[in-house]
């Protein structure tokens, strides 16, 4: 808390956990916001839920599942995985009105075409990975609800969705700190909740190994895996615009809702020097 108000982080809560015991501060009201790019980790374990259930091939081609779609050079090889680790090859922009630039997200980008096992971070690219989800567990909003959310005793997480009624799956989630910060301890426990084990561990352990390594990317940047990215230091994390973080780091999570994209990173580097003492 000291180290946000020392940095001038425009935070507005601030959740550490270490084993049960938990500190909790909050500079505004708890009300539900748009966590961002924290939400492309709620694709990897909605992906993966469906994986342990047998429904759904992560390593399949993502046309397997979305045969209706036609697929750019090189593009026929691309499977869901590559998609959740933006490592398709597909490059195409992000703007602000990303979801209604272009009739159906999912068919631009699948039409574009593939520079083999090369890292475009692309939101499209998460959307696209939720789409060929949803041809095997229907709405994905509501597999998510059944097999994460309430189990977490998370009641009323609204999704945006794009024109075609489709989750934007990159970003539009809304989630309270205290309800992000579940979300934190899950992926800090490896899928297990209490005596259920909502995601199998591997998919968790995913999110910050087999990393892709990104030269000359900013620190922090450099390596990036299934949704999670590698840094401050040892730490990994999931990292929304803005501020949205969950942070581990020496055996805690660090629960972080702001309203401060630039003051995000050295506030997270203060954190994990912090915990290192």
């Amino acid at each position: 808390m000291h180290d946000a108000e020392e940095l001038g982080f425009g935070a507005h809560a601030l959740h550490v956990q270490v084993g049960d015991e938990r500190v909790v501060h909050r500079w505004s009201d708890d009300v539900a916001r748009d966590v961002h790019s924290v939400a492309k980790g709620v694709c990897v374990l909605a992906a993966g839920a469906a994986s342990d259930a047998g429904l759904f091939d992560v390593d399949a081609p993502v046309a397997k599942y979305l045969p209706e779609l036609a697929t750019g050079e090189g593009v026929d090889v691309v499977t869901t995985r590559h998609l959740l680790g933006m490592t398709s090859g597909i490059e195409m922009p992000w703007s602000p009105t990303w979801t209604t630039d272009v009739p159906d997200v999912a068919a631009a980008f699948l039409a574009r075409p593939s520079a083999g096992r090369t890292f475009h971070y692309c939101s499209a690219s998460s959307y696209t990975a939720l789409r060929a989800l949803s041809a095997v567990v229907g709405d994905v909003h509501a597999w998510v609800r059944s097999r994460l959310f309430e189990p977490l005793g998370i009641d009323a997480a609204d999704w945006d969705r794009c024109p075609l009624g489709f989750v934007k799956a990159a970003e539009g989630l809304r989630l309270r700190s205290g309800e992000l910060a579940r979300l934190g301890q899950l992926l800090r426990d490896r899928g297990a909740w209490g005596e259920r084990q909502l995601v199998s561990p591997g998919w968790v352990d995913a999110m910050h190994s087999g990393w892709t390594v990104r030269d000359g990317a900013g620190p922090g940047y450099t390596h990036h895996a299934l949704a999670g990215w590698g840094g401050p230091g040892a730490a990994w994390r999931l990292h929304g615009a803005h501020g949205q973080v969950l942070l581990f780091a020496h055996g805690a999570v660090v629960t972080v809702t702001a309203d401060d994209h630039a003051g995000a990173d050295p506030f997270l580097r203060r954190a994990v020097e912090a915990l290192g003492r």
